[in-house]
């Protein structure tokens, strides 16, 4: 569900997040309008923006786990974990962490990835959301939720700050609510 259909509609918030986020024509291979969360991140009210309005959203949801998807979901999950009350768990790309990991496979439309975090950083029966900047498909997310249940967590939710318009009747990833603060924009032009 996209944050203007749950109680925010016309919040000027939304709007500012959304123009903060710079688009990239053909970036990375002609045809993609990439959405450069880097220059939200330079926009110190938006970026705060950003993270409040997940912080407001979880604050009283009992979370015990924010686990973030490399590399973008570490650049919002430690200041919503820490605005809430919760530890941080990166969920990294293989051979990033050291020590005894747990990993999960996933397919993507051009070969396959693989999701790690560390055994025992999560505990079962931990509430947890999943963070990363931008939902497209949802593979990357699956992935995500089907790691952290295999530990005994329970996944309440996953959170984006941008999901693609393919995603905008989808409100749900492998059951767990999907909440999102923009859509993409396709253009450098004011939304």
């Amino acid at each position: 569900m996209f944050a203007a259909e749950n109680g925010l509609k016309g919040d000027p918030r939304l709007q500012a997040i959304s123009r903060a986020i710079r688009v990239v024509p053909d970036f990375p291979k002609p045809g993609i309008m990439f959405q450069d969360i880097t220059t939200l991140l330079l926009d110190h009210k938006a970026f705060k923006d950003t993270v409040d309005i997940f912080v407001d959203r979880y604050r009283d949801m009992d979370i015990s786990v924010v686990a973030g998807v490399e590399a973008r979901g570490f650049m919002f999950g430690p200041a919503i974990a820490l605005a809430i009350g919760a530890k941080f768990v990166p969920l990294r790309k293989p051979r990033k962490l050291p020590g005894e990991v747990i990993s999960e496979s996933y397919v993507l439309e051009y070969g396959t990835d693989c999701l790690e975090m560390h055994v025992g950083a999560v505990e079962p029966g931990e509430r947890v959301i999943v963070i990363d900047d931008l939902v497209a498909t949802g593979g990357t997310l699956s992935a995500a939720i089907k790691l952290l249940e295999r530990v005994g967590a329970e996944v309440v939710e996953c959170a984006c700050v941008i999901g693609l318009p393919e995603v905008k009747d989808c409100c749900r990833i492998k059951g767990r609510p999907l909440y999102i603060l923009v859509e993409p924009r396709l253009s450098d032009e004011c939304c």
